[in-house]
């Protein structure tokens, strides 16, 4: 009987959604859009010379770029693109763009004091081979991120392959990720900045259709930091630094999977959306889990047990 009683709940729930959704489209459609020009104007980008966080340096905005600061770039990644909470240093939008349009996409900004990464290596690495590496260990990290409860995320292969600026110090590749069910692939293109005593990271985030637009200004981003005097990797001193344990291909190699350490819009707009649509149906559902708690303490006074099909 109590499986009949809340299909049927279920069913007039479905049919009510439906009939709301049908009747407020205009006005979701109004509310959606306000919200997210709100959130829009209420972020502060900035331009021209950010000192980061430590004095390791300063970042140099691009022009048709503009900055974040930590504080809103942590809004940003978590609230906004539903991630898991990481320490930033910033995102780097589009001038033309905002953080909630269709083709946007961002980069990101960590530092990573893992000493100096020694380079010898770069020319004699096989990336394909590293690759079907990555791809076995990301099978094994996604255990790790199913029991945090995250989605798993497939490693699909190169979208662009690793490349590194010897005169620069330089490293930047694309990868091409498959969030859980996700129909459109997500681009996680990674640029690492060698440093003294570490390495600067830049993730862009968006999807696989923002990889031309982001190839385009790949150039600009990679001028972007300029290392204080203390911090370049020509500063190293062998007597008294520490060489990371990572090479360049240990950068690229690196288990990210394991951590939370892989961006993307995952969730991205849900919670605006909800703003907008779940207004009309948040009484009946409160009625509805308020008529399961009833039922499930009146079954508990009268030494009733639920099957499991209930």
């Amino acid at each position: 009987m109590r499986k009949n009683y809340y299909t049927l709940l279920g069913g007039v729930l479905l049919l009510f959604v439906s009939l709301v959704s049908k009747a407020t489209d205009v006005d979701s459609t109004a509310i959606y859009k306000a919200k997210i020009d709100s959130i829009e104007h209420s972020l502060k980008y900035q331009h021209g010379k950010i000192k980061l966080e430590g004095g390791i340096g300063e970042l140099i905005i691009p022009a048709g770029f503009k900055y974040l600061d930590p504080k809103q770039a942590e809004y940003v990644l978590t609230e906004l693109w539903g991630n898991p909470k990481q320490a930033t240093l910033g995102l780097i939008v589009p001038e033309d763009q905002g953080v909630l349009g269709e083709k946007t996409w961002a980069f990101d900004i960590q530092y990573d004091e893992m000493g100096y990464v020694k380079d010898d290596d770069a020319d004699d690495i096989n990336y394909e081979k590293l690759l079907e590496e990555m791809q076995n260990d990301a099978v094994e990290a996604n255990k790790e991120r199913e029991e945090q409860g995250y989605e798993p995320i497939k490693l699909v292969g190169w979208a662009n392959k690793p490349f590194y600026d010897e005169n620069r110090k330089i490293l930047h590749w694309a990868k091409e990720l498959k969030f859980g069910d996700e129909e459109v692939n997500t681009l996680n293109y990674n640029v690492r900045i060698l440093g003294r005593k570490g390495v600067l990271i830049l993730n862009a985030i968006g999807s696989m259709q923002e990889l031309p637009v982001i190839n385009k200004n790949i150039d600009k981003v990679l001028n972007i930091v300029q290392f204080s005097d203390g911090y370049k990797y020509s500063d190293f001193n062998p007597d008294v630094d520490e060489v990371a344990a990572y090479t360049v291909g240990g950068l690229v190699a690196g288990k990210v999977l394991a951590k939370v350490g892989i961006l993307a819009f995952v969730g991205k707009f849900f919670k605006i959306i909800a703003v907008a649509v779940i207004g009309g149906v948040s009484a009946l559902w409160k009625w509805l889990t308020g008529r399961r708690k009833d039922d499930t303490e009146l079954a508990t006074a009268t030494d009733e047990t639920p099957t499991s099909e209930a």
